[in-house]
């Protein structure tokens, strides 16, 4: 008996530029890891940007690490740009199908914009363009560093926050 591979199944994004994008496009047409087939979580998820645009930041909701830097960008966000949602939260796991990712992906800091999703530094990096001066300008500098020196220094702390930084047993937000 052969073993037959798995058949190829499309990735839910797009390449621009340097980074890959998730766009509400792309998701349509693809296949979510995890998750049942043919689900559009972009129409499942339509209800969280229907009466409020701004983005929503999943974090880890256990992490200490991601509990501090949620309380940092709600002190330094004056105007309210950005919501938070806790990835272990369902309305957190249904968002991140709609990024593309496994609903119990806790890898990364999510940036969820009704049109797209940001990962990792880059997510960071949009998180910074959304806060109270100085913050955008810094934001405006790291685009400078190559995205694979980024995400290799955030791939080294989020792989060792808890060893770092430690967690809770529930979230503190």
């Amino acid at each position: 008996m052969a073993l037959v591979p798995p058949p190829f199944l499309p990735l839910p994004a797009t390449v621009n530029s340097r980074r890959i994008v998730c766009t509400a496009a792309t998701k349509k047409s693809s296949i979510q890891r995890g998750d049942a087939v043919g689900t559009d979580w972009v129409k499942e998820t339509a209800n969280f940007f229907e009466k409020d645009s701004r983005p929503i930041m999943l974090f880890d909701g256990v992490c200490n690490l991601c509990n501090g830097g949620v309380k940092f960008v709600r002190d330094n966000d004056r105007k309210r740009n950005i919501r938070f949602e806790s990835l272990q939260s369902e309305s957190g796991k249904k968002l991140l199908q709609r990024s593309g990712r496994a609903p119990d992906d806790i890898s990364s800091v999510v940036l969820v914009a009704k049109d797209r999703s940001y990962t990792k530094s880059e997510a960071v990096i949009k998180i910074m363009e959304n806060m109270d001066l100085p913050f955008p300008q810094l934001a405006l500098f790291l685009q400078f560093l190559p995205i694979f020196v980024r995400d290799f220094m955030y791939d080294r702390v989020a792989d060792n926050r808890y060893s770092f930084f430690g967690h809770s047993d529930s979230c503190e937000i």
